[in-house]
């Protein structure tokens, strides 16, 4: 009798289990509307006048994985489907949300989880109704809240030359 009750708990656990951010990057993956890339910090530098609490939080930054989407005339079904299927996973209560904007016509939010006084991981995820959507997991250590707030704020004034920000469009558009 016992087994049975373990083994019931056991199943009516499992089939309530949400699907993880960890394991939506994995099943994308097969996906061949999306692309995945892993950036290291050390690829990306920094304009010279970058505010010192800007230069603080970009150096907690250890890396960025990327995931996007985008979006063709043949994909739309696929994209709603998947966009859905990806908000769902964020608004999970396990992320707190950090901030909101808009910028050059996409919707970002950017998320965490843990520790508010020292992040280690965010999630930011971006969405435009012509281009597709994007979701990166930013591992760091120790990230400030406060500093990454005024960091995504004065984004364009980080990236030298805009050579990030280029890869980044790069990938949405799928180099073309």
């Amino acid at each position: 009798m016992l087994y049975l009750f373990v083994g019931a708990v056991i199943l009516l656990t499992s089939c309530n289990k949400e699907e993880t951010l960890q394991e939506y990057y994995i099943k994308s993956q097969e996906n061949e509307n999306f692309i995945s890339i892993d950036i290291p910090r050390s690829i990306i530098t920094l304009k010279e006048d970058v505010p010192q609490e800007s230069k603080e939080a970009f150096n907690s930054i250890k890396k960025l994985n990327i995931l996007a989407y985008k979006l063709n005339n043949d994909n739309k079904a696929d994209y709603k489907m998947q966009k859905d299927n990806l908000e769902k996973i964020i608004r999970s209560k396990k992320y707190n949300e950090l901030i909101r904007i808009k910028h050059k016509g996409a919707n970002i939010q950017v998320k965490y989880f843990g520790d508010n006084d020292a992040i280690d991981e965010m999630i930011v995820y971006g969405a435009d109704m012509k281009k597709g959507f994007a979701v990166a997991r930013v591992i760091g250590k120790d990230m400030k809240p406060d500093k990454i707030v005024k960091m995504v704020k004065n984004i364009d004034k980080i990236d030298e030359d805009g050579v990030f920000s280029s890869q980044i469009e790069g990938i949405i558009k799928g180099g073309d």
